[in-house]
């Protein structure tokens, strides 16, 4: 064989290693990657080639899936109450994706779980058409619907209730809200719809209960105090405090005000939290310092984001503060920042005393025939306070509920405890405070809930806004639907 031609093999020799080396790396290094590109269609069409397995509330399905009637998508997505229930259960929408639990356990609800291997095999042998799995939660259905038609009305607000035994959550609305049956399918319409929402000033897509964080105000005093006590600042609740009136913070000619002409010079715990003394609580903060705060803060919860499975913003207790800036992050102002869910956490850690359990809001996976694929166990997170000191705490939020700013939220025959909150807001707190209450109810048996309600209510009068008025009942009303459904 002349010159040329060698060349000219060795080089076609080359092409086709090259060749070989390019389809084995495509169909063993990035098969997965390329099976699960977005832009692979042939995936989303094989997502919707059958019906969805359904997200469980209290043992019925709150979604379904229908016929798309034209298209390459044979099924799409549907809701029951979808703008009630689209804060737990997110969106499934052919043209734009999935979110929250839609998205987490998609390869559960649409069958593709390497888990449900085994069960897929056997449906081909047996000519069995594939199905879904189930998502089954720990949603109260009653609480729900008492916390979504509590904020109906009230312009934006969140509310996050929790079983403090537990850490399973209980109820999770936002508002206000939307409903993902309206995007769907994959048409023009739908799509069109999708921009809208996803447009509107309003953002009726936000999760506020899990992604949106507010200034807590006072709510947060419940964390200071609990400070307090697990470092021995004072141990005696009913025992005077060392809080003049005024009270400049320190390095600053800046005297810390209480809201009208309150009792708060030297005011006991009890007294300082039941009527809400920011310089009895300020001082506090500052007598403690920011390293102390800040341990007490990151134990409930706080700067660490929380997984339920849905991803829930980080709360914030800031970490470099001067002492007057540890002053107002105490009282819930600063740069302190809350999620719904993370001040629902702080009741329930108080009413389970001390213990903190990890929040969830799936129990457990099915398989399409119910067997149960993975099963949620109860996990404890940390221990911000002793139970003797989270006891004293829960005497002194009863007594906010029984003789304070809480009574709003007070239930016939059942202990309740509880803290009001009212936020600044805008510039120089130049708009509508948030009004804020945290709190749980107790019976025999212990701590069944503890809920977290926040109201952005910016039509209402300004006089007329505070968290035991605006926020209190539409918490008495889920602890009630809680309460209820234990009977």
């Amino acid at each position: 064989m002349n010159k040329p031609l060698r060349r000219i093999a060795v080089f076609c020799g080359l092409l086709v290693l090259a060749l070989l080396a390019r389809d084995n790396w495509l169909q063993y290094v990035q098969a997965d990657t390329l099976a699960e590109h977005d832009k692979n269609r042939r995936v989303s069409i094989e997502r919707y080639a059958q019906p969805r397995g359904d997200i469980i509330v209290d043992g019925k399905a709150i979604t379904g899936s229908k016929e798309a009637g034209s298209g390459d998508y044979k099924y799409k997505r549907t809701y029951k109450n979808g703008p009630m229930w689209s804060p737990v259960t997110g969106f499934a929408s052919q043209r734009i994706g999935a979110t929250q639990i839609e998205s987490i356990e998609d390869g559960i609800l649409t069958g593709n779980d390497d888990r449900l291997f085994f069960t897929r095999s056997l449906d081909m042998i047996t000519g069995k058409k594939k199905e879904g799995g189930n998502a089954v939660t720990t949603l109260n259905a009653a609480a729900q619907k008492a916390a979504y038609d509590g904020l109906k009305g009230r312009g934006k607000g969140a509310v996050a209730a929790i079983d403090p035994s537990t850490g399973a959550i209980l109820a999770l609305a936002s508002a206000p809200s939307y409903d993902p049956s309206t995007f769907a399918g994959n048409t023009n319409e739908e799509a069109e719809e999708f921009g809208k929402l996803d447009k509107d000033k309003d953002q009726p897509m936000l999760n506020r209960a899990l992604r949106e964080t507010y200034p807590p105000g006072s709510t947060f005093k419940a964390v200071t105090a609990a400070a307090a006590l697990e470092h021995e600042l004072y141990t005696d609740v009913d025992a005077p405090t060392k809080s003049p009136l005024p009270w400049t913070m320190p390095d600053t000619q800046t005297p810390l005000k209480n809201e009208g002409n309150i009792p708060c010079k030297n005011a006991t715990l009890r007294e300082a939290l039941r009527v809400s003394c920011n310089t009895v609580f300020g001082k506090i903060g500052s007598d403690l310092g920011k390293d102390k705060m800040l341990e007490t803060a990151e134990k409930f919860g706080f700067n660490e984001e929380q997984f339920v499975p849905v991803r829930s913003n980080a709360s914030v207790f800031p970490e470099k503060m001067d002492r007057p800036q540890t002053a107002l992050s105490s009282i819930g102002q600063f740069e302190t920042a809350a999620t719904p869910l993370q001040m629902a956490m702080v009741a329930s850690a108080i009413a389970n005393d001390g213990k903190l359990m990890e929040p969830y809001m799936v129990s457990e996976l099915q398989a399409p025939n119910l067997d149960v694929i993975e099963k949620h166990a109860p996990k404890e997170m940390s221990r911000p306070l002793s139970e003797e000191n989270a006891q004293k705490l829960q005497d002194i939020m009863e007594t906010v509920i029984n003789e304070g700013t809480g009574t709003n939220a007070k239930i016939p025959g059942v202990t309740v405890g509880g803290k009001t909150g009212t936020a600044q807001h805008g510039v120089d707190n130049s708009e509508n405070p948030y009004a804020w209450f945290i709190s749980y109810a107790k019976t025999d048996n212990g701590s069944p809930v503890a809920v977290a309600v926040v109201v952005e209510d910016s039509k209402a009068s300004r006089d007329d806004i505070s968290g035991g008025g605006l926020a209190a009942p539409i918490a008495k009303d889920v602890m009630q639907a809680v309460l209820d459904s234990k009977k």
